[in-house]
């Protein structure tokens, strides 16, 4: 498995983790389930957002190579 496809594995697993999260959300009624989920996103969000901008740099680097 390439880099590239290990990464889209990766963000698509992340992806259906922030829709798991995001549903069970919608049900919280406490607020340290809701602080636990929301934390949990955001740090998904982050990391998603990272390898994103790797992968952009990546295709900007080589597209002007």
């Amino acid at each position: 498995m390439s880099q590239r496809e290990s990464n889209l594995l990766w963000l698509k697993d992340s992806l259906e983790h922030l829709t798991t999260c995001q549903q069970q959300l919608e049900w919280a009624e406490d607020n340290e389930t809701i602080r636990l989920l929301t934390e949990t996103m955001l740090a998904d969000l982050e990391r998603c957002k990272r390898l994103c901008e790797t992968m952009h740099r990546r295709t900007t680097q080589h597209s002007t190579v």
